[in-house]
């Protein structure tokens, strides 16, 4: 029997837009996809007819299937022969698990390729007018997950060193978020460094808040902001008042349609 292969793609961050050509290339020689909760699901159309479509969406404490039974998957459709695409949100490397899927493919002697994809913490605060790096303001960046394993959750991160960062971005941090402002502050960070969250970043839904370490949780609460959403902590907040564009471009279109 022929050997599948399987492709670790990244789906990019909510924009079908934003998806590499070598990841729409994926998708379209698929026999088979794998995706996740958080990929834009216009992605799947681009499929072949015949494709199989595994969903394999996670919510917190709500596993829709647990890791090991993605590897499970994976396995075996390749086994079987098939052309797989693991679809993943963002960038796979970027709190996707690609290592152990990777890992587990490898042991198999299973054929696969990574592929890279937009992460969403650059993307969405490029579409809110945020520049994660600024001449002016940051030169240190640090991608950080808000919530953690059960073992590794948000409080064991080091603290002291992350404050010495210009700008963080927390990944999967809203429900952490009052924690996560409180560790920031204990550690050295100002009370007025500004924070903004983006919520359904590059999307038309995305919108976007803004405040302090020392306002920004009461805010969030005001204004009921849910996940998917990144926390952009850091002076480059500050630019968006001058480059934000993408949420005006959503106002004039909806204006647009409603004339």
């Amino acid at each position: 029997m022929r050997l599948g292969k399987v492709y670790l793609v990244g789906a990019g961050p909510g924009d079908e837009k934003l998806i590499t050509v070598k990841g729409l290339e994926c998708i379209q020689q698929s026999d088979c996809i794998v995706y996740d909760r958080l990929i834009n699901l216009a992605l799947l159309d681009y499929a072949p007819d015949n494709a199989e479509l595994i969903y394999c969406g996670k919510l917190p404490g709500k596993h829709m299937r647990i890791q090991e039974e993605i590897h499970e998957i994976l396995v075996q459709k390749a086994l079987e022969g098939k052309v797989v695409t693991r679809l993943k949100g963002g960038d796979p490397s970027i709190f996707g698990r690609v290592g152990e899927e990777a890992a587990v493919l490898k042991k198999k002697g299973i054929p696969f390729e990574i592929v890279p994809g937009v992460t969403a913490s650059v993307a969405a605060a490029e579409y809110a007018g945020i520049s994660l790096t600024h001449r002016e303001y940051a030169s240190t960046v640090a991608l950080v997950t808000g919530h953690g394993s059960k073992d590794k959750g948000s409080d064991n991160l080091n603290w002291d060193s992350l404050s010495g960062i210009d700008t963080i971005a927390f990944y999967m941090g809203v429900g952490n978020l009052r924690n996560i402002c409180h560790k920031l502050m204990h550690h050295g960070k100002r009370a007025d460094t500004p924070v903004a969250i983006i919520e359904n970043g590059t999307t038309t839904r995305q919108r976007t808040i803004t405040g302090t370490l020392e306002t920004i949780y009461e805010q969030a609460v005001k204004a009921q902001i849910r996940n998917p959403a990144m926390i952009i902590v850091g002076e480059v907040v500050r630019i968006r008042e001058q480059a934000q564009w993408f949420e005006e471009y959503i106002d004039d279109l909806k204006n647009t349609v409603n004339e």
